[in-house]
């Protein structure tokens, strides 16, 4: 056994958990593309846990050090959406080299830190320029569809414009998130992981 086969057999080993046997169960219905589908749920529950840091953490800040004090001004909606995202990035390039590309091993792991970081920035681009130009009048829309909700757990809350602002951030994260996911898993399966067979 060559040392690489071998730091890949104890990657593999080192990337197994409990979650494997489903994934590998409910992939293996896909036949021939059972591998590709497997790869592709582990990188839907990677994103899913990076979208749970993303939120939590862009809820976090606005809730905190970068509350959205004034809804005309983006800045501090931008930079908490950045921050979130980027939490998000380096939990998923992590999770995705050790569990979803285990076998990806043919470039070195800056090089496809690289490629990842470029994907990952394209989409933050993306994602940033739509929650930036959107969170206003998505709140706008959302907020009196959220509304009957809300004052069910608290009568007589009338929201502020802050308020608005933090129910837009939201609805556009959760539509951004969508997009880049599916933007994310296409330029990373045929460009950062391409070697994988």
């Amino acid at each position: 056994m060559t040392p690489s086969t071998e730091s890949v057999k104890i990657r593999r080993v080192f990337a197994r958990n409990p979650v494997d046997a489903g994934v590998v169960a409910i992939a293996g219905r896909f036949g021939s593309r059972a591998r590709e589908a497997e790869r592709f749920i582990k990188f839907a529950m990677v994103g899913a846990l990076g979208a749970v840091i993303d939120a939590g953490t862009l809820f976090l800040l606005q809730a905190t050090v970068l509350a959205p004090v004034d809804p005309n001004r983006g800045l501090k909606v931008a930079l908490a959406s950045s921050i979130a995202f980027f939490v998000a990035v380096c939990s998923n390039f992590y999770w995705n080299r050790v569990w979803t590309y285990p076998d990806s091993r043919s470039r070195s792991m800056r090089r496809q830190l690289t490629q990842f970081t470029i994907v990952s920035l394209t989409g933050w681009i993306g994602r940033t320029l739509w929650i930036s130009l959107s969170y206003v009048w998505l709140g706008a829309v959302f907020m009196p569809l959220f509304l009957p909700e809300i004052q069910l757990l608290r009568p007589g809350y009338v929201p502020s414009a802050s308020a608005e602002a933090k129910v837009g951030t939201m609805v556009a994260w959760l539509i951004g998130v969508v997009v880049v996911m599916i933007w994310n898993f296409l330029a990373n399966r045929y460009w950062t992981y391409s070697d994988v067979n």
